[in-house]
């Protein structure tokens, strides 16, 4: 009975009955933020997490990318290309198209007017980055990519486009400046550009300094020109972005970064977004996506919210935090019991033991049932901090060693010399054994 009573006590029962119910709280925390993880894997692949893909519109930027102006090019008036625009963004579902047309009704006068029956509506892809309209074969109008608008125009007839200094310039302006450059073309002719303006969310660049303290690289993912991307980069204070992104790209970076033995997060909910999503660490998809997104993911955002990935990964850097923290806990705590116990259950056979007996305990008995009941009593006590977790903080890892040393560390040292003590004293006065 003396040796399992002495098994159960120096074991490290301490962290391995917390396990759990950390692993608990943190699937918790996620359900609180709407978030479902489809295993307790990704929770904590989630703190482990080096590199953080992010889409530009929707996470950094407010994604609600307005039309502000059109800039014509030489020979071509405003009035007319504004029109040129309104016919191109008719069947322009989105919000870039309907303020497009928002525009062109408020800054240039060019009311809405029922388009020829004989139009043939061109919407937009990923693949031809433009969209537009065919008026009975005379007209075609497209608006877009300023590269495949250039394309367009060339393949029907168009030479030396895109070679204007002034056309250039307007572009170049554009891009600097963080907005979004959509060319416009009436066929062959190139007519001017639109300006898109998006805006950087306010909290974004504070909560990226964040994570770089923390070790974490943040990298946008957009479909914008290098031009564009890099101004919206530095605003937001990214680490790194990839433009002109298309799914292969995304593909072909996690797979990169994974052979250097990274751990990617990212976030996705187009059908195109599957691919990343399945081989990225951890794959947040959004509910609002395609079903091919949810079940390549290993998460799912019930919000549908892609700034949601940088708390799933803060939430799980607090799992590791708190894990670290009762680990380095239990680790102290054992060591103290060793010295606290096994010096009075041994001085009798071995008198030199006795300059260890710092503790006075009373009896080998006493000492026993001291620490069986410490062990039950600090495994109590411990399950609130289990459950709640230790505070979050963006704190490098030398840095949070250093904290748990002090904290748990210290604590763990201490506390089972004073709580055994405590109890001996009790039990010796109560003449329990």
């Amino acid at each position: 009975m003396v040796l399992v009573a002495l098994f159960v006590t120096l074991i490290p029962t301490t962290i391995g009955a917390l396990l759990s119910a950390i692993g608990i709280a943190g699937m918790d925390r996620l359900v609180r933020f709407n978030v479902l993880a489809m295993s307790g894997r990704a929770v904590e692949a989630a703190g482990d997490v080096d590199t953080l893909l992010l889409d530009k519109t929707g996470t950094v930027t407010f994604g609600n990318r307005l039309a502000t102006e059109i800039i014509p090019v030489p020979g071509v008036s405003e009035r007319e290309a504004a029109e040129a625009a309104r016919l191109a963004s008719e069947a322009d579902e989105t919000a870039e198209g309907r303020s497009i047309i928002a525009l062109v009704r408020e800054k240039y006068g060019v009311q809405r007017q029922p388009v020829s029956d004989g139009a043939k509506f061109i919407e937009f892809s990923a693949m031809t980055r433009l969209s537009g309209v065919d008026i009975c074969g005379r007209r075609k109008l497209r608006k877009g990519a300023i590269e495949s608008v250039i394309a367009f125009a060339r393949e029907q007839g168009g030479h030396n486009l895109g070679e204007s200094p002034q056309f250039r310039m307007a572009v170049d302006k554009i891009a600097r400046s963080g907005g979004t450059p959509l060319a416009l073309t009436d066929g062959a002719r190139l007519l001017g550009v639109i300006h898109l303006k998006d805006v950087v969310k306010r909290d974004v660049k504070e909560r990226f300094t964040e994570l770089r303290r923390m070790g974490i690289k943040t990298v946008m993912i957009t479909g914008d020109n290098p031009v564009t991307a890099a101004a919206i980069a530095s605003e937001a204070g990214v680490d790194d972005f990839i433009a002109e992104a298309t799914p292969e790209d995304k593909l072909r970076y996690i797979r990169n970064e994974q052979a250097q033995g990274r751990l990617i997060a990212m976030c996705g909910d187009g059908t195109n977004d599957a691919p990343a999503l399945a081989q990225a660490d951890v794959g947040v998809a959004m509910q609002s996506g395609t079903q091919a997104a949810r079940e390549a993911g290993n998460m799912v955002d019930l919000d549908s919210s892609p700034t949601k990935l940088i708390e799933v990964v803060e939430i799980g850097k607090q799992l590791l935090m708190t894990r670290g923290a009762l680990t380095t806990f239990s680790i102290a705590n054992d060591v103290a019991k060793y010295f606290a116990i096994i010096p009075a259950m041994f001085v009798a056979f071995y008198p030199q033991l006795q300059v260890l007996n710092v503790m006075g305990l009373s009896t080998p008995q006493s000492a026993i049932l001291s620490a069986i009941i410490f062990n039950a009593l600090i495994i109590i006590a411990l399950i609130p901090l289990a459950l709640k977790g230790v505070k979050y903080r963006p704190i490098g890892a030398a840095a949070l060693l250093r904290r748990n040393l002090l904290i748990y560390g210290l604590g763990g040292i201490v506390l089972p010399f004073v709580g055994i003590k405590a109890i001996d004293m009790a039990v010796a006065a109560l003449h329990l054994v």
